[in-house]
């Protein structure tokens, strides 16, 4: 039997104490496409990164072709062929294909000066070798989405790959896109070229891929060719029998009589959110599953007035509204937690207290100057109350851990006495005691009367906080389910995938 491309053996990685990889042996063959698949922080991110020289591995051999390799960083790991696509894409807008594709080792002439129409020959030439047709010299930010993951294919060609590791390749593609993506892939194995996919589409993984290995709590529960594991096995291995305990699941009041809260018809922007229609009552946490790409952050933010939706009407308490700005959004009582809270949430730089107090400016100023001790009584309200652990509302932010600055977040929100609130994934990035915390918060902001919709992967949170569940895919919702009649975890995940 031929030898392995890649053996990872006896791989061990722990972060503060806590285990992240156990013993993972880890392997991919000759002109194979590897499914790596496992729930969030199954260690799927973090054995790639080692692969990649991002991390170190405290344990644990990496073998390319039988050899012993080091892999200390990025650039060792290019050396040996190894690239990696991320779900962001490293490209720079201004500049052409050819130019991303040869990024930081352009062709030069002899005097050492760059060799233009060299670049572009040998962009052309790689381009040309995956069976796609683009102007090497347009500049990227003129392509579409799945133009841009061509080129930062053909960029890692371009450094002699032999091992090409993709992390949610298709999660921002159309169905077209994905279908040229997969010829490309097909093409790949023809040039003697690996593939790691990683993916949660499990229909699109038996689509491509030759085997599957899945990962659970740091560990590989399954390896096998993709022909020997039924579609609907994978579910479990991924979600396992041991479910986690550390979410129970509250049954709560409220009515659907009422007028609701929110009511979004017919919401459309792009292909990103296609007719989408729901209803959100006082006091009701609703939950909205899907994989990446689904829809549902997009839907969030055509909400809060971030994005221009191409169609669909919004009312809040039962009368229509224009949502052209967050500024509109604000004045109706609308929040958003937003997905990243460093970038989109926070001024990393600037105190817990003047963070909390941007939602509350005009309501606190007078004759131009700030009623500082109004703010500071607003401040310590909201510290109190979500528990922040900070030595004093004048430390920067950016000092916070993840679970605090994520409770900042939302605390700029509930000053600011928002009664509609949407969270896209407020528990990334969070220990289990922050994330416990929040959990608990949003339960009691219900209580007192709010309205919350709850945008979450991880379906354990879902399912311990939810009153109502909207299921979206590919911009679409495809269902619609009350948390009492979901059984479990595993019914919520054949849900998403679009099992009936």
């Amino acid at each position: 039997m031929a030898k392995p491309l890649l053996e990872m053996k006896g791989i061990k990685k722990s972060f503060n104490g806590v285990s992240v990889l156990k013993d993972v042996d880890f392997q991919v063959n000759r002109r194979e496409v590897v499914a790596l698949m496992g729930g969030n922080g199954a260690g799927k991110s973090t054995l790639m990164k080692i692969l990649n020289g991002v991390y170190q591995a405290d344990e644990g051999e990496i073998f390319l072709d039988g050899e012993k390799v080091e892999i200390r960083n990025v650039l060792d790991a290019g050396k040996h062929g190894i690239g990696m696509i991320y779900q962001e894409f490293s490209l720079i807008s201004t500049l052409t294909v050819a130019e991303n594709i040869f990024l930081a080792h352009e062709p030069r002439k002899r005097n050492m000066l760059l060799d233009n129409r060299a670049c572009v020959e040998k962009a052309k030439k790689i381009l040309d070798g995956l069976g796609i047709e683009i102007d090497p010299r347009k500049k990227v930010e003129e392509l579409s989405v799945g133009y841009r993951q061509i080129v930062e294919i053909a960029k890692a060609l371009s450094k002699n790959v032999k091992i090409l590791v993709m992390d949610e390749p298709t999660s921002a593609l159309t169905e077209h896109e994905t279908e040229t993506l997969f010829e490309i892939v097909r093409n790949l194995l023809k040039m003697d070229i690996s593939v790691i996919f990683i993916s949660h589409r499990m229909k699109e993984i038996y689509q491509i891929c030759d085997r599957i290995t899945v990962l659970r709590d740091g560990k590989i529960v399954i390896s096998d060719e993709a022909s020997k594991i039924p579609m609907d096995h994978i579910v479990s291995y991924i979600v396992g029998s041991a479910m986690d305990k550390k979410f129970e699941w509250i049954p709560r009041s409220y009515s659907m009589e009422a007028t609701p809260a929110l009511e979004v018809r017919n919401l459309t922007y792009r292909e990103r959110v296609r007719d989408v229609s729901f209803s959100l009552y006082p006091s009701e946490i609703l939950g909205i599953a899907g994989l990446m790409g689904s829809g549902r952050t997009e839907t969030l933010l055509s909400v809060f007035g971030l994005l221009k939706p191409d169609a669909g009407v919004i009312l809040v308490n039962g009368q229509e509204c224009r949502i052209q700005a967050p500024e509109d959004a604000m004045k109706q009582g609308i929040a958003l937690i937003p997905e990243s809270r460093r970038v989109q949430g926070l001024v990393m730089d600037h105190s817990v207290k003047e963070n909390v107090l941007i939602t509350v400016l005009d309501k606190i100023r007078k004759y131009g100057f700030l009623k500082d001790r109004q703010g500071e009584a607003i401040v310590e309200e909201q510290i109190r109350n979500l528990d922040i652990k900070t030595d004093h509302m004048k430390k920067n932010v950016c000092l916070l851990s993840g679970g605090n600055q994520q409770k900042v977040v939302i605390s700029k929100w509930l000053a600011n006495k928002s009664t509609i609130l949407m969270l896209d994934e407020p528990t990334a990035g969070v220990d289990i005691g922050a994330k416990t915390e929040i959990i608990y918060r949003m339960r009691e902001l219900a209580d007192q009367g709010c309205a919350v919709i709850f945008v979450s992967s991880e379906l354990n949170e879902l399912l311990a906080v939810s009153d109502r569940i909207l299921v979206l895919k590919d911009g679409r919702k495809i269902q619609e389910i009350m948390r009492k009649d979901i059984e479990g975890e595993e019914v919520l995940q054949r849900a998403i995938q679009g099992y009936e």
